[in-house]
């Protein structure tokens, strides 16, 4: 039995890491509107809208782990992304514009993910003490994040004048940064999601002064390749050994609702995915429209776009590894030692629908 927080710990904070570490700084902030309409407001509409949506498909499941398996299925992918974009020819600024959603909305899905849970565990939810637990746990987060990566970068540099740069030994710190991050965050009670995404971000703003000697880039490179590539394929591996229990508890969940047969869950994945596609092609759709319109208000001629641009954009939410890891974390227990309730049809229905985003990317997204 996989400990949730252990699991966290383990896989979340590095990968998150790198994918702040490795965007394209100016690409981000050029776009930085887009994105954030992306990576923020299509986050809350799709944990509200299709949280909604799990309670009222499956009423066994309460409405606060509904709304939790929402948050996790909200965030996209980055590196599933990628993998589909280096074989259709997508544009550079859209696929940047897709790399800075799935790094901010991988954060933004994490903390409303642990927003539900909490409300779950404690059976309350104040809306004015969420907002302003809300701003500690991001603030917070982000300011740690950001220091102690510039910390650790300062004595590296320090050290680095007065005794010479050790490869071996930068390769180590990197691979340390984003657990000192996330972990003295969880320590002050804020996210150590956002953390390590500041971390991340920090880093890559950080070795634009070229300080770090060229051997050093090269081999941090593809020791980080490695990390990415084995930490991604390990998550899927223990979803795999695990699946066969997860569709045993899944199954008898579906019994609550009336429902005997188990291909009932593959029309609940269905039934999600097709809500999470159309919520995502409506906001890209309104998002598209108000930045012409605001374009045309400033005089510019703004180009035409057409529907295939916002269809791609629609395709392109993929899901993946970081949403797979969020809902392997839902608790094992209550509070008061009682099972969580429904964790393993959340686990399976987050399953199903990264597999069959992939596949309708996979498909769709070339077309």
């Amino acid at each position: 039995t996989l400990d949730p927080e252990i699991f966290f710990l383990l896989f979340l904070p590095p990968l998150l890491f790198l994918d702040g570490w490795r965007i394209p700084k100016a690409s981000l902030v050029r776009d930085r509107a887009t994105v954030l309409e992306l990576a923020l407001g299509l986050v809350v509409l799709t944990v509200v809208g299709v949280g909604f949506l799990i309670h009222w498909l499956i009423p066994a499941m309460p409405l606060p782990v509904a709304f939790a398996l929402a948050a996790v299925v909200s965030p996209t992918d980055p590196i599933a992304v990628a993998a589909i974009a280096s074989r259709a020819p997508i544009p550079k600024r859209m696929l940047h514009i897709l790399e800075g959603e799935s790094l901010l909305n991988d954060a933004s899905g994490l903390v409303c993910m642990r927003f539900a849970v909490a409300a779950m565990l404690t059976g309350t939810f104040a809306l004015h003490e969420a907002f302003v637990t809300f701003l500690w746990v991001a603030l917070g987060g982000l300011a740690i994040g950001v220091s102690v990566t510039w910390a650790v970068a300062r004595a590296k540099q320090w050290l680095s004048t007065r005794l010479g740069e050790d490869t071996s030994a930068q390769i180590l710190i990197s691979l340390l940064m984003p657990f000192g991050a996330y972990l003295l965050a969880e320590h002050f009670h804020c996210s150590g999601i956002l953390a390590a995404v500041a971390a991340g971000v920090t880093m890559g703003l950080v070795e634009q002064s070229g300080q770090a000697l060229g051997v050093t880039r090269v081999r941090r490179a593809a020791v980080w390749d490695t990390v990415q590539f084995a930490a991604n394929g390990v998550i899927f591996v223990l979803l795999g050994e695990q699946l066969p229990g997860i569709w045993g508890s899944a199954s008898q969940t579906v019994l609550l609702t009336s429902h005997s047969e188990p291909w009932w869950l593959i029309v609940y994945v269905l039934a999600i995915s097709a809500a999470l596609g159309a919520l995502r092609f409506a906001w890209v759709w309104t998002s598209l429209r108000l930045t012409l319109f605001r374009a045309k208000r400033r005089g510019d001629r703004p180009q035409k776009t057409s529907w295939r641009l916002v269809l791609a954009m629609s395709f392109a939410g993929v899901r993946g590894a970081i949403t797979l890891a969020g809902v392997l974390t839902l608790p094992l227990t209550l509070t008061n030692g009682e099972a969580f309730p429904a964790r393993d049809l959340a686990i399976f229905l987050a399953a199903g629908v990264i597999v069959l985003s992939l596949l309708v990317a996979s498909l769709g997204l070339p077309r």
